[in-house]
């Protein structure tokens, strides 16, 4: 058993992160965006042929489109030097937790460093319709143990 949501971050530091990543050091960068929900999953990945403002851009579009489904988000960030477990954990687990509510929209994006990962930004959404599921769901699993 892991605590798998731990590290809450809010959504404008968030897209704060992203934002500077994208716009200042893209070319450092490449990654994936995954969005796991009820009708399925969608991976958006950062290939070697598509330039930052691309990939925040179609990153920016999933995000919007989120957003009108799920306006309730819970935002943790994941990172090496903290041993946190990995982000595919903590996106399954959302997932799987939340099954009771309906409409949960799980986005995990990934921007890694290409030199090393420092610098690396994983971020997992967790996106609820409303605001009772995202509260219930801090109060359920925030920084507790949670089964694998």
């Amino acid at each position: 058993m892991a605590i798998l949501f731990k590290t809450v971050i809010d959504e404008n530091t968030a897209f704060e992160l992203i934002g500077n990543a994208l716009s200042n050091h893209g070319t450092e960068y490449d990654g994936y965006l995954n969005v796991v929900a009820d009708e399925g999953e969608q991976t958006l990945s950062w290939g070697p042929n598509m330039h930052a403002e691309q990939f925040q851009a179609e990153v920016t579009e999933i995000f919007r489109a989120t957003w009108d489904i799920c306006r309730f988000w819970v935002v943790y960030e994941r990172r090496d030097d903290r041993r946190d477990p990995a982000a595919n954990d903590i996106r399954n687990a959302a997932f799987k937790v939340t099954r009771a509510y309906d409409g949960v929209v799980v986005v995990t994006l990934s921007l890694l460093g290409k030199r090393d990962d420092t610098d690396d930004i994983e971020l997992i959404f967790v996106c609820f319709r409303e605001d009772p599921q995202r509260r219930n769901f801090r109060v359920r699993f925030e920084g507790k143990f949670i089964p694998a």
